[in-house]
């Protein structure tokens, strides 16, 4: 075999090799979890800021000038603030424009949605966002191409329709089942969840999984149904780090997924759930 043969050989081995070593991503740690923040609340900035800080966790806030933003200035952070939250290290989501619930109805507008909050992040020095909550735990399928489209990397839902809200235990995510833009909550802040409802929720994730927690306001002042009390918040806080948790940004995510890596249906792992959710619920009923 002559010289440049052999020399054409070893380029190709050589990048083979290489390939997987510049995509390649840590392990899953044993206790994983994503913190998360919706709906732009002062309390973010006032409360968890500076508690997330004295324990060196981070975070993603995902911030919306939808809902009451503009009638009730007082009860959300403003874009100052939500830079200074940038300038600390947290990460900025995207959460739509106007809170928009994406459905059948509306997806067309979720291009503007996104572009809207991509620029005011812009406009305060804040790069453009690569992670996504579905507002209102709404969920539609023409949105997935549309998010990809855009640049978003990770997009968190609910544990809907799976899992009812404040009923079941929720659910982990795991990477080798769930799409990227469809990443379920596990536990979600309410105002009658104890630090033992949180743990009981976390608890869910098993090997290869992540548990990925969405607060509101800590308190919460516009909308008291997803309220937690500051004292509950802190309480859960103070656990995540005494348990030796790694609490990471969303965005994170990519140390040890690789969000090109997803299910051919992104459906599979829903409609498996609700299957078993059913089945479960009628051997109830015989009993």
């Amino acid at each position: 075999m002559n010289i440049i043969l052999w020399g054409n050989i070893f380029a190709v081995f050589t990048l083979l090799v290489a390939i997987p070593a510049a995509h390649a991503r840590e392990p899953i740690p044993e206790k994983l979890v994503v913190l998360t923040f919706d709906d732009s609340s002062k309390s973010h900035f006032t409360v968890a800021r500076p508690i997330l800080k004295e324990y060196g966790f981070g975070a993603t806030f995902f911030v919306t000038e939808g809902l009451t933003y503009r009638q009730n200035p007082q009860a959300y952070m403003t874009w100052e603030e939500i830079r200074i939250l940038h300038d600390d290290g947290f990460e900025i989501g995207n959460h739509l424009k106007d809170h928009m619930g994406v459905n059948s109805q509306n997806v067309s507008q979720l291009r503007e949605q996104l572009e809207w909050i991509d620029g005011r992040c812009a406009e305060y020095g804040i790069p453009k966002p690569v992670s996504f909550a579905w507002p209102g735990c709404f969920l539609h399928r023409n949105a997935l191409p549309v998010l990809d489209e855009h640049g978003l990397l990770w997009s968190r839902r609910c544990s809907f329709p799976e899992v009812r809200y404040g009923v079941d235990l929720s659910i982990a995510y795991n990477p080798k089942e769930e799409h990227p833009h469809l990443i379920p909550t596990t536990a979600m802040g309410r105002p009658d969840m104890l630090l033992e409802d949180y743990q009981a929720c976390l608890a869910v994730a098993g090997p290869g999984e992540i548990a990925v927690v969405c607060f509101h306001g800590v308190p919460e002042t516009e909308h008291p149904w997803v309220h937690t009390p500051r004292e509950r918040f802190e309480e859960f806080i103070v656990w995540l780090h005494d348990d030796q948790y790694t609490v990471i940004a969303m965005r994170d995510l990519a140390k040890y997924v690789d969000p090109a890596d997803r299910p051919e249906d992104p459906w599979a792992i829903h409609n498996q759930r609700r299957k078993q959710r059913r089945k479960a619920a009628a051997a109830e009923k015989e009993e």
